[in-house]
């Protein structure tokens, strides 16, 4: 294959990968009233380990003996990264929009930097110090919904800070796979899979006991499978193929697009409105993410 259709090849699967991405905090809005949050996770992750434990056999056999001694830190992995952040994700979807939350899923690559720093003592240039404080000013623009005096008073949406704390615990999430064992991107997908959805039993027990949970409606069930498909499966394996392809680094900043192709789903398919205040605070994000993004390159 020649640089250039490898180059277009994974454009186009990164493309579509932001795309599916993005279109999970819809589909978060959509299900409000046909299956409740905790039996979306559920059903979420259950549809996707019985479709890699068919698709990944051979993986997970070859790296079984690789991943075995690592069960439990894999167990976590999954519980915190696909159930706890999907969980909170989904709640956070009854009281915020899709359009803050794409915005807020955009500075997941600002707290991965923070965090890689606090667990790591990762380097940390100017540039990449800057892009944290700019995506902070974004977030908090988002937040208060463009009025500081809002956020002075502490009056921030219930929805923004869940959504806020979903993204601390996905970037906690991919600090994390830097310690996972060396293994086939497919096997281990099915793994931490198989972990977010034993975690989602009690979640969804809890959710029973609440009075709050919904079986899904027949529009459920079609919410249901296209968080299966899109955001989880194809997705996956299409940032796997991509970063194959080009390399992780060059692969990382299509994640970019994440708040901008929520922010274009959110207003075609919800309807919703696309304020002044969010156009400010998308602008600040993806400026943070293009600081920190110059300033990971100038320690290489």
């Amino acid at each position: 294959m020649s640089e250039g259709a490898r180059n277009g090849r994974a454009y186009a699967l990164l493309t579509f990968t932001a795309m599916c991405w993005a279109a999970n905090a819809v589909f978060g809005q959509l299900a409000i009233g046909e299956v409740s949050p905790m039996v979306l996770v559920t059903m979420r992750w259950l549809g996707v380990t019985v479709l890699l434990g068919i698709l990944a056999q051979r993986h997970i056999r070859r790296d079984w003996a690789a991943m075995r001694p690592r069960l439990a830190y894999l167990y976590g992995m999954g519980a915190l990264g696909f159930a706890a952040f999907n969980g909170v994700f989904y709640v956070a979807a009854h009281s915020t929009t899709a359009v803050n939350m794409g915005i807020i899923q955009g500075a997941m690559p600002v707290i991965v930097i923070v965090g890689a720093y606090l667990a790591y003592r990762t380097r940390v240039t100017r540039l990449q110090i800057a892009g944290v404080l700019v995506t902070i000013a974004g977030v908090a623009v988002l937040a208060s919904g463009g009025d500081p005096a809002r956020l002075a008073a502490l009056e921030v949406n219930r929805g923004d800070l869940l959504m806020l704390a979903a993204a601390v615990m996905y970037g906690t999430y991919t600090i994390g796979l830097r310690r996972c064992p060396p293994v086939s991107p497919l096997a281990l997908l099915a793994v931490l899979a198989g972990a977010a959805f034993v975690t989602s039993i009690p979640m969804v027990a809890v959710e029973a006991m609440l009075g709050q949970m919904q079986g899904p409606t027949p529009k459920g069930w079609a919410i249901a499978a296209a968080v299966t498909i899109f955001p989880s499966l194809l997705a996956q394996m299409f940032f796997i193929r991509g970063v194959a392809l080009i390399g992780p680094g060059r692969a990382g900043v299509f994640i970019n697009l994440v708040p901008v192709f929520a922010s274009a789903l959110a207003v075609t398919f919800l309807d919703e409105a696309f304020e002044t205040h969010h156009a400010i605070a998308l602008a600040l994000v993806l400026c943070g993410i293009g600081l920190s993004e110059r300033g990971k390159t100038a320690i290489k």
